[in-house]
């Protein structure tokens, strides 16, 4: 019996020590990074850890190489970081505006926004309403968009802001709509129709 005991003992720690040798540097996140926030050696850290290769992280040697590209998506301390969350791109392009929408949960889909999205801006006119020049059964004018980025519901309010990335001709409209409170937000289908 104590020979067995003995024998799964020293396999126990032949397992553990097969773990310790196989362990990989990668680059963690230490803070809260925002989206498009341009990346620090500070925001920035390493660890070692046994890794799957499955798992794609970005290993500590290349650290340099993220150091200065943009989180392509919220970054949160603790986290590893991997190749695809981080971009050279900026999130607006050119021809493009930020247009930053405060909605009410009445005026969002219900599924959660996140950083890509294609959405549709919607104008919708006050009940009793109509644009100047359209019939009342007019289809509703509409811009297309792509989330950049969407906050939490505001306690108390509820209000969600989404910084959406529209085409710079739109963007002054959209700021119109949303100040008369006549602009809705809906996903577009993943094909972008």
């Amino acid at each position: 019996m104590s020979l067995a005991l003995i024998a799964a003992g020293g396999a126990g720690v032949a397992v553990l020590l097969l773990q310790v040798g196989n362990r990989t540097d990668v680059v963690t996140v230490v803070r809260d990074i925002q989206v498009g926030q341009v990346l620090t050696t500070a925001d920035l850290g390493k660890a070692s850890i046994a890794l799957d290769p499955a798992v794609k992280a970005v290993h500590a040697d290349d650290l340099e190489s993220v150091v200065g590209k943009r989180a392509a998506v919220e970054l949160k301390p603790g986290s590893l970081l991997a190749p695809s969350q981080v971009t050279r791109d900026s999130l607006v392009k050119a021809g493009e505006q930020l247009v930053p929408i405060g909605l009410e949960p009445k005026q969002i889909p219900a599924t959660a926004l996140v950083p890509g999205q294609k959405v549709q801006l919607v104008h919708v006119p006050a009940q009793g309403t109509t644009d100047a020049g359209k019939s009342s059964d007019a289809a509703p004018q509409t811009f297309d968009g792509r989330v950049v980025k969407a906050s939490g519901a505001a306690p108390g309010t509820g209000i969600v802001v989404v910084d959406v990335a529209t085409s710079a001709s739109d963007g002054p409209t959209v700021i119109a709509w949303e100040a008369t409170d006549t602009l809705r937000l809906i996903l577009a289908a993943p094909d972008g129709r």
